[in-house]
């Protein structure tokens, strides 16, 4: 095996024996899975920049350096191509995204493998070792020889170049994503946990390559502190689009953290619908049932049969929430009723919804606090616990995903102020201490003036 750390500065010989320059770079066609090296970058006399190409001219190679098979004179030199990349200028000290650890880390160093007179690239090094050999090929063997010695072992730590993806062919600033599977295939829980990781301006280049559903999905499942920052620093068409396509709760909640006028501008540029969607939800108290409930639920007059009831169900959007109950409604849009959708299925089609619904229901009012719909949620083991009004008009629901979240904040609080509490409790500790141990050292050597 060879390093692309071990190549670079190493002379580059023709087939006479002179030395005509030293290795800057080493150059891979990306449309392979382990890409072949397809040219050799140089530097020649006074640091004159050269490319050849690695098939034509190149005869036998180590980490001592590159023979070439031809008379300086011969060679006829090439450029780079469009889907050409440089190692060390395109990818060595980049940041990459390690969608399968869910981390950002660097690249130390390139694995290359020898297969006659092919070299291929077969992925980045990402470890401690790349960055001592970088340093110094000593180094990294007297720190290994010194951990065996220990006990202890340094492993590589490779990423295979079949699991990445160029996001940005900007080649001055390339960043990638190392992937199992594309961004497009992964969990937008995942997605977001990658987001978080990555500085504003490479959080932008990856999500550029998200399309639309991704997008929103991921922004919904970023934690709330990321979330406002992030639609504040994308494209005000692109926002406002995102935001409209979220589930309406979702994006109330993240334009409340937004400025006033960045939230209005986001508002009137999306439809008229979804926009007095989420002013509607606006107008509720942040941490009550109804600044936490959505507004996207199926609900239906009492008097619909249920082979009505399941043809509206089918005319639902692909991407509208998960349904389990069908809310209903009297003629002034009371809530009197829901059916789940085990009884539409198993009942006759004719049958009217009043007389198949369960009347008896846990409801809250949009005031109720998030922690009181939460344990209510839990405690009853509800799906979803319809908001009403006064008059029990129905006004959104609150989903059991929204009352994790809730119970989740409120764990991760606890967790805090017990941190707090221990930290104040030792640092009390150790003053009374400090105090103790002066006052026993002034009885000593007696108070100053004695």
């Amino acid at each position: 095996m060879l390093y692309l750390s071990q190549m670079l500065g190493e002379p580059v010989v023709d087939s006479t024996g002179a030395k005509i320059g030293k290795v800057s770079d080493l150059a891979i066609s990306t449309g392979e899975m382990f890409p072949r090296i397809t040219s050799l970058a140089f530097q020649g006399p006074g640091k004159k920049p050269f490319m050849v190409s690695w098939r034509k001219y190149v005869e036998s190679f180590d980490e001592d350096g590159i023979d070439l098979g031809v008379e300086g004179h011969h060679i006829r030199f090439s450029y780079l191509q469009p889907d050409e990349v440089l190692l060390a200028r395109d990818l060595l000290n980049r940041q990459i995204v390690d969608t399968q650890g869910m981390k950002v880390v660097r690249v130390n160093d390139l694995k290359l493998s020898v297969s006659g007179k092919q070299l291929r690239l077969l992925g980045a090094e990402v470890g401690m070792r790349g960055i001592m050999r970088g340093l110094s090929q000593h180094l990294e063997r007297a720190v290994l020889a010194l951990a065996r010695a220990f006990g202890k072992k340094i492993d590589e730590q490779i990423i295979a170049w079949n699991y990445m993806d160029l996001l940005d062919r900007d080649l001055s600033e390339v960043q990638l994503s190392v992937t199992h599977k594309r961004l497009n295939e992964m969990h937008p829980a995942d997605v977001a946990d990658i987001l978080e990781q990555l500085d504003p301006q490479q959080r932008a280049s990856v999500f550029a390559h998200l399309d639309e559903a991704r997008a929103t999905d991921a922004i919904s499942e970023m934690e709330d502190e990321y979330q406002a920052d992030f639609i504040e620093d994308l494209d005000e068409a692109r926002a406002s689009t995102l935001l409209g396509k979220m589930d309406p709760d979702d994006a109330a909640d993240i334009v409340r953290d937004l400025s006033y006028e960045k939230a209005e501008t986001l508002l009137h540029l999306m439809g008229m619908e979804d926009a007095a969607a989420i002013r509607g939800l606006l107008g509720y108290k942040e941490g009550t049932a109804g600044g936490m409930m959505t507004t996207q639920y199926v609900a239906v007059e009492e008097t619909r049969t249920v082979a009505e009831t399941i043809e509206a169900l089918r005319e639902l959007d692909e991407d509208f929430p998960t349904v389990h109950y069908v809310y209903v409604l009297d003629a002034y849009g009371k809530l009197v009723g829901v059916a789940s959708l085990r009884t539409l299925v198993l009942v006759d089609a004719a049958t009217p919804l009043k007389d198949i619904m369960y009347s008896e229901l846990i409801t809250a009012l949009p005031t109720k606090t998030e922690e009181e719909v939460a344990a209510d949620i839990f405690k009853y083991d509800l799906p979803a616990m319809p908001v009403v009004d006064e008059s029990g008009k129905l006004l959104g629901i609150v989903t059991v995903d929204d009352a994790y979240d809730v119970i989740e904040e409120d764990a991760n609080e606890e967790k805090l102020k017990k941190r707090v509490l221990m930290t104040v409790g030792i640092v009390g500790a150790a003053l009374v201490f400090l105090f103790i141990y002066t006052m026993i050292l002034f009885q000593a050597i007696g108070y100053p003036g004695n």
